[in-house]
């Protein structure tokens, strides 16, 4: 079965998702369309880059994913597709494709520039529609080869997402990188870099800015609900949690707040 994914800030009050739904199904009527999000913050690159590398791992090899997110449409900025992974990514070159591209094995890298496959009559406002759309419908049923869409290229736009860092051997620190539905504040830092600062103390304290929350638990439910908690999530990137509760409504917290485990 062939999936192609969409992920969005179109939200659903409009006809941009379904029209590029409509699409799809014109060339490949099969296709199994799955909608990863379409909430996601207008113009929120850092946030769909964040929600594309979670879901990349989930879906099986040669599903296609669709990433409209695109503040520069109908610019000189260009449209990517790659393959990586065993999985292919169609996507405007403006950050989007970061993780993915950090974390997962780069097969292949073309430039979109086949008109072929774009649609009859091309927009200068919604090539969600009228490029990525098709070219994604055109890759998932088998009718084109990577080769056919353009040109190799070894350069794409890579946000600048801050790392963690260790001051004096005894902090490390970070910030928020994203706030989910539940107001769960999710970090950059991850568990591989808790296990290699961690044998340096025995015990430690995560903060938010000057708050300390306390030390990094199992699950939220080792608090008391409407306690603050720090947990590893399934992300396997560290939490600032309330237990029942928004720790981004509690704190007033939200991305690039500080974060430092001591």
């Amino acid at each position: 079965m062939a999936i192609i994914t969409l992920m969005s800030d179109f939200g659903t009050r409009d006809h941009y998702v379904a029209c590029m739904k409509g699409v799809i199904l014109q060339i490949h009527p099969k296709a199994a369309i799955v909608d990863v999000t379409h909430e996601i913050e207008p113009h929120g690159i850092i946030e769909a880059a964040f929600v594309l590398r979670q879901v990349w791992a989930w879906f099986p090899p040669e599903s296609v994913h669709v990433v409209v997110v695109d503040p520069g449409v109908g610019t000189s900025r260009r449209i990517l597709v790659g393959r990586y992974s065993e999985r292919f990514v169609v996507a405007p070159d403006n950050g989007l494709i970061t993780l993915v591209h950090h974390d997962a094995r780069l097969e292949e890298l073309r430039v979109v520039e086949n008109r072929r496959y774009f649609a009859p009559a091309l927009s200068t406002t919604f090539h969600g529609r009228d490029v990525m759309a098709p070219v994604a419908a055109h890759i998932a049923r088998g009718g084109v080869r990577l080769h056919e869409l353009g040109p190799t290229t070894d350069h794409l736009e890579i946000l600048d997402l801050p790392r963690p860092k260790t001051v004096d051997a005894s902090v490390l620190t970070g910030q928020v990188l994203y706030v989910d539905r539940f107001g769960n504040l999710i970090t950059n830092i991850s568990a591989i870099d808790i296990n290699s600062f961690i044998h340096r103390r025995a015990s430690l304290t995560v903060y938010l800015g000057d708050r300390a929350i306390g030390p990094i638990c199992a699950t939220y439910g080792e608090v008391p609900p409407g306690m603050p908690v720090a947990v590893i999530g399934s992300t396997q990137l560290l939490e600032i949690a309330i237990n029942r509760g928004s720790a981004a409504r509690t704190f007033g917290a939200d991305v690039g707040a500080p974060v430092a485990l001591r």
